[in-house]
């Protein structure tokens, strides 16, 4: 590994300053689970790591006006497990269980898992789906957008020189609401799936008709993927199987798969079809806000 400075600010500010010093050489770190291994195989090679560990505030988890706000420095372990995500938003916590094996959680950041931009993790499928947003921070100020506009193309962020991920923010999902998570693997349990595919629908109150879906998919394409036609199927409909076929198809147009040791791009729109219908039908299945099973 080539060398490199390193500075451990204790503020915000102090880490705007470090940025702004080194420029475009330098690159913020937090978990390191990504970036080091980017700099061992030699992709990444920056002049100066700001580690952001020991900033002050940046590791809460707190709820306030409908909203759950997981700091930048809550690692993927600990969102999993705490007890505010897993009652309200269960889907969040199963997203989280299966990124990778618990020695990568316990290191792997929220912010740092989302500022990669890596189109293949999993937790993007489900803030997708939960309509999630993130507050980005510099010293100019800050700004909050909506996931969904966050990512570019492959491990390419709207984010800019200068700017950290602070926060991320996830609406608290209405009564009535139900969810659907499934990664396929077809390799090992630790490796990137071949789709995986997260859903959430809000039901009327007979249970049959649905007001409002979401659905993130990754692994498909050069960034996360919100299936905005499938949705729209949904949306206002009696939820039928043959309504639930139908939305899936439309999935099929959507993704933008690539051919690798995971599957062809065909294979990949067939199993992205195949799965979310899977984790529709999974979502109308379960109770209205069922969380999951505890697998500790």
């Amino acid at each position: 590994m080539h060398a490199f400075e390193y500075r451990e600010p204790r503020s915000l500010e102090e880490a705007y300053a470090a940025l702004a010093a080194y420029g475009e050489d330098a690159r913020p770190v937090a978990g390191g689970t990504a970036l080091v291994l980017l700099m061992r195989l030699g992709l990444a090679r920056p002049g100066c790591l700001v580690s952001l560990r020991r900033i002050a505030g940046l590791g809460a988890i707190s709820a306030a006006d409908g909203v759950i706000r997981l700091g930048a420095l809550v690692t993927h372990r600990r969102a999993e497990r705490d007890p505010l995500v897993g009652t309200r938003l269960p889907l969040l916590t199963e997203a989280y269980r299966h990124v990778a094996t618990v020695r990568i959680r316990n290191a792997a950041t929220v912010g740092g898992g989302l500022a990669h931009g890596d189109p293949a993790q999993d937790p993007p499928a489900a803030l997708l789906a939960l309509d999630a947003r993130v507050r980005l921070s510099s010293a100019a100020g800050s700004r909050t957008i909506p996931l969904h506009d966050f990512y570019r193309d492959y491990y390419e962020t709207v984010l800019q020189p200068g700017e950290l991920l602070t926060e991320l923010e996830v609406p608290m999902p209405p009564a009535g609401a139900r969810w659907g998570f499934i990664k396929f693997l077809p390799r090992t349990a630790d490796d990137y799936g071949t789709v995986t595919v997260a859903v959430a629908l809000t039901l009327d109150g007979t249970g049959a008709h649905c007001r409002e879906a979401r659905i993130g998919l990754t692994c498909v394409g050069p960034t996360p993927i919100r299936a905005r036609r499938a949705e729209a199927v949904l949306r206002g409909a009696r939820l039928t199987p043959e309504l639930l076929r139908a939305a899936a198809e439309e999935v099929r147009n959507e993704v933008q798969p690539t051919s690798d040791l995971r599957g062809s791009a065909e294979y990949k729109r067939d199993m992205a079809v195949l799965f979310t219908r899977r984790a529709l039908e999974q979502a109308l299945a379960q109770p209205a806000g069922n969380p999951p099973q505890d697998r500790r």
